[in-house]
C-alpha cells in the first residue's frame, strides 16, 4: 500500500472520523431539522384549513342573502328596490370583508413560513457553524479562535452560494 502512496493508519484515521462526524451530523441535525420541518408543515396545513373554512363560511353567507332576497321580493315593489340596494351592498361587504380575512390568513401564513425559513436557516448555519469548528479543531489537531473561526464559516458559505 505504500508503494501506492497510500499511508493505511492515516487512511483508517479519516474513515473512523468520517463515521464518527456522520453519526454526530445525523443524531444532532438531521433529526431536529426534519421534526422542525415537519412542525411547520402541519401548521401550515392548519392554516390553510381555517382559510379554506373561512371561504365555505363566505359562501354560506352568500346563499343566505340570496334567500334573504327572495322572501324581499315577495313582499312587494318598493320593498324590492330597498332590499336590493341594501343586499348588495351587504353581500359586497360580506364578500370583500371575507376576502380580506382570506388575504389575511394567507398572508400570515406566508409571513410566518417566512420567519420560521429564516429560523431554520440561522439555526442551521448556528449548528453548522460550531460543528465545523469541531471537525476542522480534530483534522488540525489545535483550537481556532473566534475570529478565524468567523473568517472560515464566511468563506466557506460564501463558495457555497456560488
Amino acid at each position: 500500500m505504500e508503494a501506492l502512496g497510500i499511508n493505511l493508519p492515516g487512511l483508517i484515521t479519516q474513515i473512523i472520523s468520517f463515521l464518527i462526524l456522520l453519526f454526530v451530523l445525523s443524531k444532532l441535525l438531521y433529526k431536529p431539522v426534519i421534526k422542525m420541518l415537519d412542525d411547520r408543515a402541519e401548521r401550515i396545513k392548519t392554516s390553510l384549513s381555517a382559510a379554506e373554512k373561512a371561504k365555505e363560511d363566505a359562501a354560506s353567507s352568500a346563499e343566505k342573502i340570496e334567500k334573504e332576497l327572495i322572501s324581499a321580493r315577495q313582499e312587494g315593489q318598493k320593498i324590492i328596490d330597498q332590499a336590493k340596494e341594501f343586499s348588495e351592498d351587504f353581500k359586497e361587504k360580506e364578500r370583500s370583508k371575507a376576502l380580506e380575512e382570506i388575504e389575511n390568513l394567507i398572508e400570515k401564513s406566508k409571513s410566518d413560513l417566512e420567519k420560521e425559513t429564516r429560523v431554520a436557516i440561522n439555526e442551521l448555519r448556528k449548528n453548522f457553524s460550531a460543528l465545523v469548528l469541531e471537525a476542522a479543531e480534530k483534522v488540525v489537531n489545535k483550537e481556532i479562535d473566534e475570529d478565524t473561526h468567523s473568517k472560515l464559516i464566511e468563506k466557506f458559505l460564501k463558495e457555497e452560494v456560488k
